[in-house]
């Protein structure tokens, strides 16, 4: 076991935020141009649709860019698509990230597992193998301290 990973930390697939939140950015601004240039023959509803469109897909956009583990003293707080989970440290049995995973799984004291997304071999699969480690580590320092 090496030495764990000092507190806070949060990981993150940084890459995807870099080029989700100016594509989603974009998505509005284009829709909303488009929905303005057209001719004059289209309606307001269509301009709504046409603006409404662009939000629609920016908001899928920004859910795709969520996804995080964070860690601090009192335990991990794992952010996916979605969902938001905070762990207490003795919660949290295991942390793998076996070849082929899209992502890290941790499984849970109360049997289930739970995917944290925030920690994904698509963001570098170095960057991951790293973040998992470490994830570990505290994991196996903060969690068997308090059981």
């Amino acid at each position: 076991m090496s030495t764990p990973a000092p507190l806070p930390v949060t990981w993150s697939p940084r890459r995807n935020r870099y080029v989700l939140l100016p594509l989603c950015a974009v998505l509005v601004v284009v829709f909303t141009v488009v929905a303005f240039a057209m001719p004059a023959n289209w309606q307001a509803n269509d301009r709504v649709a046409m603006v409404c469109c662009g939000l629609l897909f920016a908001a899928v956009g920004l859910m795709l860019a969520r996804p995080r583990v964070s860690a601090d003293d009192q335990g991990v707080t794992v952010v996916n698509f979605v969902r938001t989970r905070r762990l207490a440290w003795a919660e949290i049995l295991r942390v793998n990230l076996r070849a082929g995973d899209p992502w890290v799984v941790l499984d849970l004291a109360d049997g289930t597992s739970l995917a944290a997304v925030g920690i994904q071999p698509a963001a570098g699969r170095e960057q991951a193998i790293s973040a998992a480690r470490s994830l570990r580590d505290l994991v196996d320092d903060r969690g068997t301290a308090r059981r």
